[in-house]
């Protein structure tokens, strides 16, 4: 189920110098412009700014929520129109303020997926987020920023809810075989991807960064051949191959081999602030 909110600002080319054609630039967060030690170098802020200022729309596309997305923005110093969170689940457009509202959000019961997913998988965490970025904890998940905000309850209470995003760890299982074992689920009504240590997430069918990306890019009417999305994950896959169409799609050094088939370049890796290098290469 999708609700889709008011247009917000999209404007095809306010801002842009008329020298420079404007380019959608689509960039995954961990991984790809932040070390995954949460450093986000000066050579990576500093590309980023210089490709706004040259005119091009550069925007975050992640598997964040909306909390752990806006606040980097201050870091970043850069003003998107629109940030797509949640895999694609979540689009936020800009208000006049500087403030982000949702504009696009895609949610799905995920009852069945999580039944299926639970009596296959012994010792696995669950968790579900909703539109407003709130998890709702069944298992023993890492330390970190999800787990801090989330609220730990008994797995039934996850069923029902409407959520924009599912997250599975299995620490029992490395990831081949854990997307071996995700395959041999039939999760053909949702859609899927498997992270870097058995963490699978989870979104509505047919929801992607590549959906969210191309929703955006018709908003801001700039043309399949200027989108250039950077990425590094199983996540990014579809978003990479969907600006490697026509445009281009820019795999991280370090990424596994079948990330950097779904691109059409690859760079340097996040720790060589692979990302810099490409983002200077755009058009100013």
């Amino acid at each position: 189920m999708s609700t889709q909110g008011r247009f917000v600002d999209g404007s095809a080319g306010a801002g842009a110098p008329a020298r420079t054609k404007r380019w959608l630039v689509a960039l995954d967060i961990d991984g790809t412009t932040m070390r995954e030690d949460g450093v986000v170098t000066d050579t990576v802020i500093a590309a980023l700014r210089d490709a706004e200022a040259a005119g091009h729309e550069v925007m975050l596309s992640t598997g964040r929520s909306e909390g752990m997305t806006v606040p980097l923005l201050d870091t970043l110093g850069i003003q998107p129109k629109y940030l797509v969170c949640a895999n694609g689940a979540l689009t936020l457009g800009r208000r006049p303020d500087g403030s982000y509202e949702r504009v696009h959000v895609e949610q799905f019961d995920p009852s069945e997926v999580l039944r299926t997913i639970h009596g296959a998988l012994e010792n696995a965490a669950f968790g579900v987020e909703d539109q407003t970025g709130h998890f709702l904890l069944s298992g023993n998940f890492p330390d970190d920023t999800m787990t801090v905000a989330g609220e730990h309850v008994p797995f039934e209470r996850l069923l029902g809810v409407e959520a924009t995003r599912v997250v599975v760890i299995s620490p029992g299982h490395d990831t081949e075989d854990f997307l071996q074992i995700v395959e041999r689920m039939g999760l053909h009504k949702v859609s899927y991807s498997v992270g870097w240590t058995s963490w699978l997430d989870i979104a509505p069918e047919g929801v992607t960064k590549a959906t969210a990306m191309e929703r955006v890019r018709e908003w801001l009417d700039i043309p399949r051949s200027r989108v250039f999305a950077a990425g590094d994950g199983r996540n990014d896959i579809d978003m990479l191959r969907w600006a490697s169409t026509s445009g281009r799609g820019v795999v991280m050094g370090q990424a596994p081999e079948d990330v950097v088939d779904a691109g059409n370049e690859l760079t340097g890796g996040v720790t060589d602030d692979g990302l810099a290098a490409a983002l200077d290469s755009l058009p100013r």
